[in-house]
């Protein structure tokens, strides 16, 4: 079996690295992904998922050195899903409700924005962002 995920989206805040006591780095990133379409009643409808996501080694290096708040990425990966429910991490909230978030292992990190360019448009003539979609319902 395999598995692989793929997203491409902004992050959504400044890339977080440590060390682990073996001197592995580790860095955190939170990956927001958009996807836009018009409803049944055409009305525009944005939706974001935001996905939590590790990076490790020299790759984990890199991305906390050339990466900020707004940089646009592609990562590849796998899931990483909650020992307890096989599905996202559950976690309670401040007023007692139940939040899910998902997060992904990298495989790889690429760089669709330069450092000075947040949020710039892929040069290789993929799009800056999703197209729109007619979902017909």
């Amino acid at each position: 079996m395999y598995q692989s995920l793929t997203i491409v989206g902004n992050l959504g805040r400044d890339p977080e690295m440590r060390y682990l006591p073996d001197g592995t780095a580790v860095t955190n990133l939170n990956v927001a992904s958009s996807r836009r379409y018009n409803n049944r009643d055409g009305q525009p409808v944005e939706e974001t998922t935001w996905v939590k996501v590790t990076v490790w080694g020299k790759q984990a290096e890199t991305v906390n050195q050339y990466l900020t708040k707004g940089s646009k990425v592609l990562v590849e990966g796998t899931l990483t899903p909650d020992p307890n429910t096989g599905g996202p991490r559950l976690w309670t909230r401040q007023d007692g409700s139940v939040g899910a978030s998902y997060e992904m292992r990298a495989n790889t990190v690429r760089f669709l924005s330069s450092k000075g360019d947040n949020g710039g448009s892929y040069s290789n003539g993929a799009p800056a962002e999703p197209e729109e979609d007619d979902i017909p319902f």
